[in-house]
């Protein structure tokens, strides 16, 4: 029915026009089912962790979570009364929110001489007025104002919004001189592209600054036929159709660009994916290897070419070349060189295993082989054994995606061996350290929390205190302030114009971007951005994630809550966990409301137009009317079948989760084989690698929201935290 996501396959979203860039309990158990309550409502003790006092002690950022009609008296009533800075902020956006209304003559009362008081926002607040004016029908003071912004903030990123208004030629170029990377001046470009096409350097401005931006490959394919090119412009040609997934189109690019270790590996990589030219892209890694021979991109050529090699044993001596001189890749050469021994035969493998777990044990082929040994000997009953060999990838790997699984099963194996204390410190232990991980939900569980568990979370009401908005980790004051005031489109340019280092941002820069993305309602990339914060290397990198990552706000954005009011409405009345379809939902669409599939599973919950047929007429809906991007739509129709799921099958919401990604007809087979008894044991045991994953990734999104959003979880789990248990050894 419903089909996971395939992220490379993901394509734009439908209708986005060419660059429109628009804004058995071991302990006792806690009771947290109460009532879901008023989801929006704040929490009076939600108070921003940051070193700035002054913005996490605001009255006014509070208020960017509701209505402007619920807000209105409480913002006027801090514009009278309220101590600098949350009087400006106020005035702010009181007279936003008037503006919005066409109320122009209320803002320009709060407006006046605001420049002066807000400085941080001055350019901005002046825009505001000539807004305010144009609603008057005074267009020369509008005019009047947008060419004092020019006057004193030529250098602030506002001043490209007065000149893209002003619309004059000369301030035109002005703009795409001095802000290339400012999101309007990417529309002033487009425009000058569609009077004349033949115009490569402004082209080449969008491949730089915008290649990120929807219809930019349409751009590139235009560009690439200039005959004026130079090996610069291609590679900024080639990064772009790389950073979109057009291998092939990266390689013709980069095959004209200076000849760098990155560019000739992006160059045999694209022709490698393309398939269609098998030598080339062989000849192009050898050539990489004898140009570049030191290049960490070698070590990954050498890997590529081993690949490529005409049998496993022909790869050999390229997985030895990465082992000798590679370091930081030779974890790979050795898990991929012992497979090919095992399937020789020849009892050399033994060895190379050795040497992998022994010189490079804190890799994740590391974790991986201590795991398979694991679950070897967890089959054959050797619970000592499985609890030898998983152990140390918990202290080894904690970063493994193993970690929290070799640690949960720890728990279980000793438990099976009847070491029950043991047991407990390890779950314990899962919760600690792993407190993000589906395990940590399952050593919950396990411990008694009242947490939910697969057979009673489905009419569960956690009671959920939604994020304020977290205060970005990069971007200057103004930048600050207008995301911190909801004011999200103008927020955008700033921060797009600030934002340079798009290729290589800080994890500071990362961050941010990330909940810009989701500011704007760009769901699926800015919660990608976010996560793939943990995949930094280098180890100053990796120590700045570590330390965002023990902050409540990554994860908090890395777990938003989008469509709450639709998810609210149809999880009550199909009397399911609002956890547990937000989490779904997390899963299938990354809350992205136009996405598609490549089987045309389409919306928030991926739903099937032809389920969809199926279901309208049990609902009395008439199927002509449906529409799956319509977010409230979508919800209903999902809900529906997750209802219809769980009623399948008694209400457990571990097969329903499962049936809803595999359909029904497999989980009835699976059935017939497989026992239900231990749950952790069938999920190890679904035959779909897709559908066991997409399990566990599920009830691992409820349980994060749990964990985040619920404050007496919240506090239980922080409590394990601070106790530092240790992960016994057998």
């Amino acid at each position: 029915m419903l089909k996971k996501l395939q992220k490379k396959q993901i394509p734009l979203i439908v209708g986005a026009a060419l660059f429109a860039f628009s804004a058995g309990a071991m302990v006792a158990a806690p009771q947290i089912g109460k009532s879901l309550g008023q989801w929006l409502k704040l929490s009076n003790n939600q108070v921003e962790q940051t070193s700035d006092a002054n913005k996490a002690k605001s009255a006014v950022f509070p208020l960017v979570s509701l209505s402007p009609a619920e807000r209105a008296d409480k913002l006027a009533n801090l514009a009278q009364n309220a101590p600098s800075p949350d009087r400006e902020r106020a005035r702010y956006l009181l007279a936003s929110d008037y503006i919005e209304r066409t109320q122009a003559q209320k803002a320009l009362i709060l407006l006046k001489g605001l420049e002066t008081d807000y400085p941080a926002l001055a350019p901005y607040i002046l825009l505001k007025q000539a807004q305010a004016e144009d609603l008057l029908g005074e267009d020369g003071k509008a005019s009047d104002l947008r060419q004092k912004v020019l006057k004193l903030y030529p250098k602030e990123p506002g001043a490209v919004k007065a000149m893209y208004l002003i619309a004059q030629p000369k301030l035109q170029q002005q703009a795409i001189a001095q802000f290339p990377s400012n999101p309007l001046t990417w529309e002033i470009i487009q425009k000058l592209l569609q009077e004349n096409p033949n115009q490569p350097q402004l082209q080449l401005i969008l491949a730089k600054y915008a290649y990120n931006q929807a219809g930019i490959v349409g751009v590139l394919d235009r560009l690439v036929s200039q005959p004026s090119l130079k090996p610069e412009d291609w590679e900024i040609v080639g990064t772009a159709y790389w950073e979109n997934n057009q291998f092939a189109k990266a390689a013709d690019a980069y095959a004209k660009a200076t000849q760098t270790p990155r560019n000739l590996y992006r160059l045999g990589r694209g022709l490698q994916i393309n398939g269609k030219n098998r030598s080339k892209a062989i000849a192009t890694y050898n050539q990489l290897t004898k140009q570049f021979p030191d290049a960490k991109e070698t070590g990954t050529a050498l890997l590529r070419l081993a690949e490529m090699a005409k049998t496993p044993k022909d790869g050999l001596p390229y997985f030895d070349l990465v082992i000798n001189k590679f370091p930081d890749q030779a974890s790979q050469a050795l898990a991929a060189k012992a497979k090919i021994q095992e399937g020789l035969k020849d009892g050399t493998a033994k060895q190379t295993w050795e040497l992998l777990i022994t010189k490079y044990g804190t890799s994740d082929e590391a974790a991986e082989y201590r795991w398979k040994v694991a679950q070897d000997k967890a089959k054959a009953k050797d619970y000592v054994g499985a609890w030898e060999w998983a152990q140390p990838i918990t202290t080894n790997n904690p970063n493994s995606i193993l970690a929290p699984r070799a640690g949960f099963w720890v728990g279980k194996w000793a438990n099976a061996l009847g070491k029950q204390q043991e047991a407990k410190t390890a779950l314990e232990y899962v919760i600690s350290q792993f407190p993000y991980s589906y395990y940590a939900w399952r050593a919950a569980i396990l411990l008694g929390l009242d947490v939910g568990n697969f057979k009673t979370l489905r009419q569960m009401n956690p009671e959920i205190v939604p994020r304020l908005r977290p205060i970005p980790t990069a971007g200057s004051e103004t930048f600050k302030e207008l995301y911190l005031l909801g004011q999200d489109r103008d927020a955008w340019l700033q921060w797009e114009t600030e934002f340079k280092n798009k290729q290589q941002p800080t994890v500071a820069e990362q961050f941010t971007e990330g909940l810009v993305r989701l500011a704007k309602g760009e769901n699926l990339s800015g919660i990608d951005i976010i996560s793939k914060l943990e995949d930094r290397e280098i180890p100053q990198e990796q120590a700045q994630y570590q330390a965002l990552s023990k902050q409540i706000t990554y994860w908090q954005a890395r777990y938003p809550f989008p469509y709450l009011p639709e998810i609210e409405k149809w999880s009550q009345q199909r009397q399911l966990n609002p956890l547990l379809v937000t989490a779904l939902i997390r899963q299938e669409s990354r809350f992205e409301a136009k996405i598609k599939s490549v089987v045309g599973a389409t919306g928030l919950m991926q739903v099937m137009p032809d389920t969809a047929k199926w279901i309208a007429p049990q609902i009395k809906l008439d199927s002509k009317t449906i529409n799956l991007e319509n977010p409230d739509q979508n919800i209903m129709l999902g809900t529906w079948y997750l209802d219809h799921t769980h009623q399948q099958y008694g209400n457990n919401s571990l097969l329903a989760i499962a049936s809803y990604n595999a359909g029904p007809g497999n989980v009835s087979k699976w059935l017939q084989t497989l026992s239900t008894e231990d749950p952790d044991e069938f999920v190890e045991q679904i035959p779909f690698d897709e559908t066991r994953n997409y399990v566990r990734q599920v009830f691992g999104n409820y349980w994060n929201y749990l964990r985040l959003y619920n404050p007496e979880i919240s506090q239980i789990v922080a409590k394990y935290s601070a106790a530092h248990p240790q992960l016994p050894t057998q």
